[in-house]
């Protein structure tokens, strides 16, 4: 029988693609109360919807998404000290149930290769290789991580991190300086220059959301039939990596349309390793659902950004 499953974040990109899979595979997802984020209060909304999911679940397992999260890489220290505390406090939240509830719940906490493998040397970076953070951004989700360990070995509930490459598709926030393909998407709708600040060489290793969320449902189903220890390390990838230049080419090829960059520099850019080649060598077996290819998914996020510039004007052409 599956768990009732409650997506924290479903409004992201990874929380909608995982709403979306579980629901195809035929999945409960227990809907939480609204989340003040950002409020004193987000810590109450949290723990009274992880109260619902429990009795809800009336005696069956329950599995928890953590994909929340608005700091990208540049936001200010911050924003990110309120994301690492509200997550700490929800897990404190957590600690209050029953050892009966505890024993059939599990996690699974969404990170960051990028931020986490920010200074690392020696790519392709697997779930053994030494982290470093470069900013605020990359040690709050090695905080994150870490209080989910602590969490993990002081209850013995199963949880499991998943460090994710660059993931994209369909539903990718605009409104955030990050995700290359969704912006360049935009910027080829708009004919607005898109400013690039890292090195046309830099390597990283795009993700398709829906393979995503595949690969993250099923390593919580090996996570929920482990019999060892209940804390993982998951690197969530494609176990592809491009250059920024290989994928300007790409876009250009399946858009019909040169893109249009302007090579900039920003005090983020020492924020970004050159190289993020990731090869995941924790249940490998489960690897092959990143199965989507560059170009599929770059068409795919192309429409969706193209559907949303129609419904929002309807009488608008492109050429």
């Amino acid at each position: 029988m599956y768990p009732l499953s409650w997506v924290i974040g479903a409004g992201g990109l990874l929380g909608s693609g995982l709403v979306r899979h579980l629901q195809a595979v035929g999945e409960i997802v227990v809907r939480g109360p609204r989340v003040r984020w950002g409020t004193p209060d987000a810590v109450t909304d949290l723990a009274a919807g992880l109260s619902h999911l429990v009795a809800t679940s009336d005696g069956r397992d329950w599995q928890v998404y953590w994909c929340a999260g608005v700091g990208v890489t540049g936001s200010n220290a911050e924003a990110f000290r309120a994301e690492v505390s509200t997550f700490e406090a929800f897990l404190e939240s957590a600690r209050g149930l029953s050892a009966n509830s505890l024993e059939r719940g599990s996690f699974f906490v969404a990170s960051s290769a990028g931020g986490v493998y920010g200074g690392s040397h020696g790519a392709p970076f697997h779930e053994l290789s030494e982290t470093a953070p470069l900013g605020d951004y990359g040690w709050a989700k090695i905080a994150i991580e870490n209080a989910t360990a602590a969490f993990s070995k002081s209850t013995g509930v199963r949880c499991l991190v998943g460090r994710i490459s660059n993931l994209y598709g369909p539903g990718q926030s605009l409104a955030k300086p990050q995700g290359l393909i969704s912006h360049l998407s935009l910027s080829s709708l708009t004919r607005k220059p898109l400013s690039v600040f890292v090195s046309l060489d830099t390597l990283r290793d795009y993700l398709y959301v829906d393979d995503g969320a595949e690969l993250i449902v099923a390593g919580c189903r090996r996570l929920r039939q482990s019999t060892g220890a209940p804390f993982h390390i998951k690197i969530i990838a494609a176990g592809r990596s491009v250059s920024i230049g290989a994928l300007l080419s790409e876009f250009r090829r399946v858009s019909g349309r040169r893109p249009e960059i302007v090579m900039g520099s920003s005090p983020q850019s020492a924020l970004q390793n050159i190289d993020l080649r990731l090869q995941s060598r924790y249940w490998p077996e489960l690897d092959h659902r990143a199965k989507t290819n560059l170009t599929d998914g770059i068409a795919r996020t192309l429409q969706d950004i193209r559907s949303s510039f129609l419904r929002a004007a309807p009488s608008r052409t492109f050429r």
